[in-house]
């Protein structure tokens, strides 16, 4: 046992004996857990961002952006020009609303105003935000139309003493014809599909279980690079000399990669929870067990490796190569769902789709032990038999 754990302090020592393996090991898959699922946390909100810039500052423009915060098609951001030219410039908003700054009851009432709408070409996002402000400002237009009406029939009957009783009229009528509307009675009943899609996608706990997996797979076929490393400096012919078994050297160096890479989920996981909000300890035995599954695969898988590749550079090559593309097809990048049939049916072949079916099962369905049986019976599968591949094909020269 003694070895066992020498064999695996050594190889810790090695890998974190320079600053760059931190890099892999935390930093980049925070970055990339981030960057696709659209930022921390996100937003609960589903409807459309519309940035909005209010230089009037007067009544009219607070009553129109009310209106739209009250709207099911669009969010209102109130931001600064700049920020939303920049914003924009960088199609990182579909349409921005301009709201100049002669918009008051006073222009409005003597003649017609004009809203500054911009919107992304081609982007149906900018469409529905644009039809929104329409349908928002036509709302307000029609609350002024029924108090003009109401000042005109009002001063035909009896003109006003001065045009401040006349203008306090207004105020009054305005005010009564928008109570009005927003409390007439829904005529209309509009009945929203609840039909379930077909991608039950969660950006959020896609990003984290799929970056989670990726991040962890490229290490521990990098076992593959360990053995070749050691077999070009000659250690592994120096054991031959000593009474230590190849089972006992390739136990400790599994192990070893195997803890790590256990550590390292333990922090992505930590992370998803604390910053990304996420439901991570729904079921601790189940993701246990997926953890622990989905780390001896690929320990397995870096083994048999370790057995073909000839140099260290070779096998790092390798392992980089092959664990962005089984990550990519196993559906750690993007939901399998967007694949074609004959593809979502052919990655079941490799260990990362099963992977990311039983963690998804536990971050994203919120699902227990039962739900990740399979996928950890298949991944404890291909762990026996790369293990005995490995075993059966490795040499110490």
């Amino acid at each position: 046992m003694k070895k066992i754990f020498a064999i695996a302090w050594k190889d810790t020592r090695v890998r974190f004996s320079g600053a760059g393996e931190w890099l892999f090991f935390l930093i980049l898959p925070i970055i990339f857990t981030l960057v696709l699922a659209g930022g921390t946390g996100g937003s609960s909100d589903p409807r459309i961002r519309l940035a909005v810039v209010d230089q009037a500052g007067s009544p009219l423009s607070a009553s129109l952006m009310a209106a739209l915060g009250q709207s099911d098609a669009v969010r209102p951001d109130v931001m600064a020009l700049s920020k939303a030219d920049d914003q924009f410039s960088n199609r990182q908003v579909a349409a921005v609303l301009v709201i100049p700054a002669g918009f008051d009851l006073q222009h409005l009432t003597a003649g017609s105003l004009n809203l500054d709408v911009r919107q992304q070409a081609n982007n149906l996002d900018a469409i529905v935000a644009v039809r929104a402000v329409n349908a928002v400002s036509g709302r307000i237009s029609s609350a002024v139309d029924v108090a003009n009406t109401s000042v005109a029939e009002a001063e035909r009957i009896k003109p006003f003493a001065s045009p401040a009783t006349r203008e306090a009229y207004f105020n009054q009528a305005l005010q009564a014809a928008q109570t009005q509307m927003n409390q007439a009675p829904q005529r209309i009943a509009v009945s929203k599909g609840s039909t379930r899609a077909k991608i039950d996608y969660d950006p959020r706990a896609n990003s984290s279980a799929g970056q989670l997996i990726t991040w962890v797979f490229i290490p521990l076929l990098g076992i593959a690079g360990s053995f070749a490393y050691e077999r070009q400096k000659g250690t592994l012919r120096r054991i031959l000399t000593t009474p230590t078994h190849k089972a006992t050297y390739l136990f400790g160096t599994i192990i070893g990669q195997v803890v790590m890479a256990l550590v390292q989920m333990v922090l992505l996981i930590g992370f998803g929870i604390l910053v990304m909000k996420l439901n991570w300890g729904q079921s601790p035995a189940a993701l246990a067990v997926m953890m622990l599954a989905s780390a001896l695969a690929a320990a397995a898988l870096g083994t048999t490796l370790g057995t073909f590749v000839k140099t260290e550079g070779q096998a790092t090559g390798l392992s980089i190569m092959l664990g962005m593309v089984m990550a990519l097809l196993g559906g750690c990048w993007y939901p399998l769902e967007l694949f074609p049939q004959f593809a979502q049916t052919a990655v079941k072949a490799l260990p990362t789709t099963w992977a990311m079916q039983g963690m998804l099962a536990i971050v994203a369905r919120g699902q227990g032990l039962e739900a990740v049986l399979t996928p950890a019976a298949v991944l404890l599968g291909f762990a026996v038999v790369f293990f005995g591949i490995g075993v059966w094909r490795f040499r110490y020269e």
